[in-house]
């Protein structure tokens, strides 16, 4: 994998690049649409490369594992051909996943014995079995095991977790670096930035997760419940000591908005699953703000979903008949809704990039967080 810089902003950390991976090359800033269970909720394959334009998308190491099985997914050949994608994976390590089982998992030295939420089953994550499950899966990017804290934290145990999260980082390194990749592409792994909301921990974490040197690195534990502020206090933070030269991916962020403030500070790759699960729920984001489909006004608007947006795959949906679906919960409803929120997501993102690029991101960003702050 090669990642290679392109354009700065002139008055904030903003930055475009490209990140060459066997299964194409992904453009930087980019949002990855959320395919957890190696598909992306009410989306066709052939919609995400082709309508929404997405050069990578995310899959989860905890929910593959759980079903269909990585032996499964390793016999179709890797998750690629298991899905029919022909661009490029990332997979989180199934670390947030774990941790947010609660009393279904138990946390040791050696790594995370819990409970599957579907069947009860006893399963063992290790940051050695978790780098054999990604090879085998067959991702472009694999992520390392982490603990991800809760918020609130108290110091404490914020500490102990970062610690935690160094030894199984060195453990889950050592194992990536003796083992091959199992297909005929190369695989890349990222380290994961820790600490909660305190600057000295995301400091420590950062020279730590910097020193590794990896192809690229990752902040977790954020958008977990803090401000939204605080937040953007602890990717200032960590991107002032992470390398440039390396992509830096802000993982499960976020809304448009965060977005935004955060490519400013200088991050290059975002996930969330907020496009799709808001969708499905009739929050529709648009160049104009933010409108809940369900309400009363649009019930006879039968306006494009966003007339904005004309570089959008679904002009031809009113906002009328996007009401009526999501009000009758039809499945086409969710699909729309998913199908429009991700192209704008992506669409977000390639704007970004051209901004940028002219020198105007800037300018561009305060204007765009104003009309995103809407609610229409």
């Amino acid at each position: 994998m090669r990642f290679t810089l392109q354009h700065s902003d002139p008055l904030s950390k903003a930055r475009t690049g490209v990140l060459q991976t066997d299964h194409g090359p992904i453009p930087t800033p980019i949002f990855m649409p959320v395919g957890t269970a190696a598909t992306v909720k009410g989306i066709h394959q052939r919609e995400l490369q082709h309508e929404i334009k997405a050069p990578v998308i995310l899959g989860n190491t905890y929910h593959l594992v759980l079903r269909p099985g990585i032996e499964i997914i390793h016999k179709a050949g890797g998750i690629h051909r298991f899905m029919q994608w022909d661009r490029a994976v990332l997979t989180d390590s199934g670390g947030y996943q774990v941790f947010s089982l609660a009393d279904q998992r138990k946390l040791t030295p050696e790594g995370a014995i819990f409970r599957s939420h579907i069947d009860g089953t006893k399963h063992t994550f290790t940051p050695e079995n978790v780098v054999d499950i990604q090879r085998r899966m067959g991702a472009d990017i694999m992520m390392a095991f982490d603990e991800c804290t809760p918020y609130p934290c108290e110091y404490d145990y914020a500490r102990k977790s970062m610690i935690l999260t160094h030894k199984w980082l060195d453990r889950g390194k050592q194992r990536f670096l003796e083992t091959a990749a199992v297909y005929d592409y190369t695989q890349s792994w990222f380290p994961i930035v820790q600490g909660s909301t305190f600057p000295d921990l995301r400091k420590e974490s950062a020279r730590r997760i910097a020193d590794a040197d990896m192809d690229g690195n990752a902040i977790g534990g954020l958008s977990v419940g803090e401000p939204a502020e605080m937040m953007y206090e602890m990717v200032e933070v960590v991107t002032e000591i992470l390398p440039p030269e390396k992509p830096r991916y802000l993982m499960g962020v976020g809304t448009p908005v965060n977005l935004l403030e955060s490519v400013a500070r200088g991050i290059d790759m975002f996930d969330c699953v907020i496009p799709t699960r808001n969708g499905r729920n009739g929050q529709i984001f648009t160049r104009e703000g933010i409108i809940n489909i369900k309400n009363e006004k649009w019930k006879d608007d039968f306006n494009p979903i966003d007339p904005s947006g004309d570089c959008f795959v679904d002009q031809q949906y009113s906002r009328a008949y996007l009401r009526h679906l999501i009000i009758s919960g039809e499945l086409l409803g969710a699909q729309v809704a998913s199908l429009h929120n991700l192209r704008f997501y992506l669409w977000l993102m390639e704007e970004t990039r051209a901004q940028i690029q002219a020198g105007t991101f800037s300018q561009w960003k305060n204007e765009m967080i104003s009309k995103l702050s809407i609610r229409i």
